[in-house]
């Protein structure tokens, strides 16, 4: 039985992971989010899903965690 894989839903999570751990650097959180994000959700649709649906839930926490860190740096200049 040939064990199925999901290259680009691995890379989303990855990435997403990246991103969420690196979220406090200026230019590279953005680049890993949307990278992580458009992996991800590419990699949703192909089998299996379970790191693709987890680096999607990865980059929404980075992007919340994203928007907070610039409010908070809006909010202190």
């Amino acid at each position: 039985m040939e064990k199925k894989s999901n290259g680009i839903g691995t890379a989303g999570f990855v990435l997403a992971l990246l991103g969420v751990i690196l979220c406090w650097i200026p230019v590279i959180n953005w680049i890993l989010w949307l990278l992580g994000l458009i992996f991800s959700f590419i990699g949703v649709f192909k089998q299996p899903k379970g790191l693709a649906i987890t680096g999607l839930v990865l980059s929404f926490i980075s992007i919340i965690i994203i928007i907070t860190v610039l409010g908070a740096i809006a909010a202190a200049i």
